[in-house]
């Protein structure tokens, strides 16, 4: 999992009524990778798009994480966090020598 889909997947957990314009806007994504990401996404069963009003208008699908979706963004966070806490160790053990 990429930067991009987890910052999707933390995106769609925190807020409600997203469309991909907005999540776009929000994450200083293109729409054309935020729809990429979305359908890669939904094919991997991370997230579940539901068509609320049965119209074409793309502004009324909402998307939701499945129980899926929800583990694989805790465990991508929590191997962010590692390997983040293990940088600043590295780091901090460099400039100690100085």
């Amino acid at each position: 999992m990429n930067i991009d889909e987890l910052s999707i997947l933390r995106e769609i957990s925190k807020k409600e009524n997203l469309n991909q314009r907005k999540l776009a806007f929000d994450l200083g994504i293109s729409l054309g990778k935020i729809n990429y990401c979305l359908k890669k996404l939904k094919e991997r069963g991370l997230i579940k798009v539901i068509n609320f009003k049965a119209n074409k208008n793309k502004l009324n699908y909402i998307y939701i994480l499945t129980p899926k979706g929800v583990a694989r963004k805790t465990k991508a966070i929590l191997n962010f966090m590692k390997t983040r806490i293990k940088e600043y160790d590295e780091l901090k053990k460099e400039l100690n020598k100085y």
